[in-house]
């Protein structure tokens, strides 16, 4: 379960009465994406670290591909749409190692939150021709280092299309829907590990490592699909989910060698009941990596396989008292196959060199901050760049610093939010960066000094178009609980504060384990629409409990096997000190969450009953024996190991505490957090004698987009906030 949060894009609301003259927001104005900020779309910089390109046009029918220079003066060299052969709409596109090629995507279509499934063609940059990878749509299409093969997976078998002769062979043959997968991850592996495809290329081309997943003892979810109202009869989509404490899928890796067409398993025998989270070729053209976490996930083995011999051995062992972020895993191979490997051994997330034998050389990085991204290593000034927490918790800044873990160098300037994306040969990067009260800026820098060589997008013409809008700033503040501990927050007072006068409050919650909300970057936590109801009167507020990330292990994993419980004490604490203050008023405090914060929105409006007068939670998990194991487990373990871990914080068991007014929403189709969830919550208040309002959107996912649903949601949300916070006298 990672952090989501659904975009404001398509929605539409009255328009509200002006504020000091300046124009107010309405949804439709922040639907019609007049307000949202641009970006370098499909940015990618070139080979030879000159040269980087860009998407162009935002038409389904016509895109422009186009290859920028580094240097000031150089011409632009694009690829149109309208170019192509039957002037083929394309939506993204990958370059062939040696850049000779295009692998263009058509007709994608999305299947779970990060597979796809498209159609793709490839496009000779030489002969201008263009041509099907294959008749019908396929998963995952990856070139092989020589540029001269594509692998690629469908009907979930492997494949791989020679370039050169036009054949395609059949790695696989036992792929089957709810059975067999080969090549891409099952559901849960996609989910809670973040990645699709599950094979890896040798760097010789000569090799493919990949996993296969059996799912023949995980239990299968059904959802109906009603369809259009033409339908008479719901249909059936099935897919295997293990729930907490259930069968997972089992899980192995083979090496197929294209030398002579054989296939060989590793053994992994002297596991039971594990995860594969990371499969990645060594820079030995000969040995690849395998990491094996337990279930538990507070174990993880880093094993190397020769395709040679089909030899195992194991590098390292990571360890943890809690657990290991096993959907974070990080691993760099150098040319002679020492590595840099991530760890939070010491309290915080940080880098460590280790030799090719998986001897310690040296910890790289290290200091009361998180590691929180790697971006990589040259090689050749023997320099690592990374994103960390040294501007503070709420902040990301952009470092180099040495393999020996000297001669630190920040890169950026000023405070805020900044990633990075660097050249292959890290001579140039690009820095997006912002605040909470400014918009993205790009610009390219110099990879050596940091220096600013051009500005690429400013997003001048929004920030000028912001100001005509009666907007507040965004506010950045520390709560401090009786605890000790103090929380991190933001918040949006109304654009005519008076703190004479008192407001209504809403407190916006996540909340999960390693997540924040406050970050001063800007647009986060669906800033808009909290600006729009600022706009109407309400304080808008987001605090970072106990369990949330970027301050390191002590107070991020307080939250392990009882999630709910410090969370819910800490929203409850921080609105109870928020109505301390002369300009709150105490008897409105509202809270909105969705998924994991549709939780926690659930637990305050009934464990703090005495404190929140209303709750909105969407798509909200109401008891973890409903979600899946990865996720679940790796902070709960199973619930036979933890029954009054999942029980005592679940909002379906405190359901007669409810005082105050709470809205349920849900999409039927929700793949990840079961519509159950809802229905259980449903039949718990009303079993409760509890009254509430539910809204439930047929066929939509977790995201709960597509049509006029969105603009549904927030006007049903909008309305029911404001008329619970704001208008309190009618409850009609």
């Amino acid at each position: 379960m990672r952090q989501k949060i659904a975009l404001l894009i398509t929605l539409v609301i009255i328009p509200f009465v002006t504020v000091s003259a300046q124009k107010v927001l309405s949804l439709e104005t922040i639907g019609s994406g007049a307000l949202s900020p641009k970006t370098l779309s499909g940015f990618q910089f070139m080979r030879d670290g000159k040269h980087y390109t860009l998407l162009k046009g935002d038409s389904k029918v016509t895109k422009v591909l186009q290859c920028n220079s580094t240097r000031p003066g150089r011409g632009r060299v694009s690829v149109s749409s309208e170019d192509l052969p039957n002037r083929l709409s394309f939506s993204g596109y990958s370059f062939s190692p040696d850049e000779k090629k295009l692998l263009l995507t058509t007709e994608e279509k999305a299947l779970f939150r990060h597979s796809r499934r498209a159609r793709y063609y490839l496009y000779d940059l030489a002969t201008k021709a263009l041509s099907p990878v294959a008749d019908h749509p396929i998963r995952e299409p990856t070139f092989s280092p020589d540029s001269k093969k594509l692998a690629f997976v469908y009907e979930n078998n492997l494949y791989i299309a020679d370039l050169e002769t036009g054949r395609t062979a059949q790695i696989t043959a036992d792929g089957e829907k709810n059975h067999i997968i080969n090549g891409v991850t099952d559901w849960v592996y996609e989910e809670e590990f973040g990645y699709v495809r599950a094979f890896d290329w040798s760097p010789d081309s000569e090799a493919i490592a990949y996993l296969r997943f059996d799912e023949s003892r995980v239990k299968q979810m059904c959802i109906l699909v009603y369809g259009p109202q033409s339908q008479c009869y719901p249909e059936r989509l099935t897919y295997k989910y293990p729930k907490a404490g259930e069968a997972n899928a089992m899980v192995t890796a083979y090496c197929y060698n294209s030398a002579d067409g054989k296939t060989a398993a590793v053994d992994l025998s002297a596991y039971k009941d594990y995860y594969i989270p990371k499969i990645q070729w060594t820079a030995d053209a000969d040995e690849f990596a395998l990491f094996i976490a337990n279930r538990h996930q507070d174990k993880v083995d880093f094993l190397r396989v020769n395709r040679r011999d089909n030899r195992v051995e194991k590098v390292l062992t990571e360890t943890a008292p809690q657990y290991i972020e096993t959907d974070n895993l990080y691993v760099y191979f150098l040319r002679d196959n020492s590595f840099v490997w991530q760890s939070e051994r010491d309290g915080y997330r940080h880098l460590y060199y280790y030799a090719a034998d998986g001897r310690l050389k040296n910890q790289i990085t290290k200091g009361s901050y998180v590691v929180s991204q790697v971006y990589g290593v040259d090689e050749r000034k023997k320099r690592v760049y990374y994103q960390s927490t040294q501007d503070g918790s709420i902040n990301r800044a952009l470092y180099a610093v040495r393999l020996d873990g000297r001669g630190a160098r920040k890169l950026n300037r000023k405070i805020g939010m900044h990633d990075a994306h660097f050249s292959p040969n890290f001579t140039y990067y690009v820095d997006a960066y912002s605040t909470g009260n400014r918009p993205e800026v790009y610009t390219l820098h110099e990879g050596k000094t940091g220096k600013t060589l051009r500005v690429l997008e400013d997003n001048h013409d929004l920030v000028n178009r912001l100001k005509s809008y009666a907007l507040s700033k965004v506010e950045y503040f520390t709560i401090p609980l009786p605890s000790g501990t103090a929380l991190n927050a933001w918040m949006i007072k109304p654009p005519d504060f008076d703190p004479t006068q008192t407001y209504p409050l809403l407190m916006y919650a996540y909340g999960g384990p390693g997540s924040q909300t406050v970050l001063n970057a800007y647009g986060h936590s669906q800033q808009l629409w909290f600006q729009l109801l600022a706009q109407r009167g309400l304080i808008v507020v987001s605090v970072d409990n106990r369990g949330t990330g970027g301050r390191g292990v002590d107070f991020k994993k307080q939250t392990y096997l009882q999630l709910g419980k410090y969370e819910t004490q800490d929203q409850i604490d921080a609105a109870r000190s928020l109505g301390e203050k002369p300009f709150v008023d105490a008897d409105r405090i509202g809270i909105f969450g969705w998924s994991y914060g549709g939780f926690l929105a659930s637990l305050c409006i009934t464990r703090g009953a005495d404190t929140f007068r209303s709750a909105v939670a969407v798509a909200p998990v109401v008891n973890w024996r409903y979600y899946d194991t990865i996720w679940t487990e790796r902070y709960m373990h199973t619930p036979s190991e933890n029954p009054r871990g999942y029980d005592d914080n679940s909002p379906i068991n405190h359901v007669e505490e409810l005082k105050g007014d709470y809205l349920l929403i849900h999409g039927t189709k929700d793949d990840n957090v079961h519509f159950q969830n809802t229905m259980e919550m449903d039949a718990a208040l009303v079993q409760a004698g509890k009254t509430f309002d539910m809204q439930v959107y047929k066929d939509r996912n977790h995201s709960l987009r597509g049509g006029n649903t969105t603009l549904n949601l927030y006007h049903k949300m909008t309305r029911f906030l404001l008329q619970h916070l704001i208008d309190t006298n009618d409850q009609s």
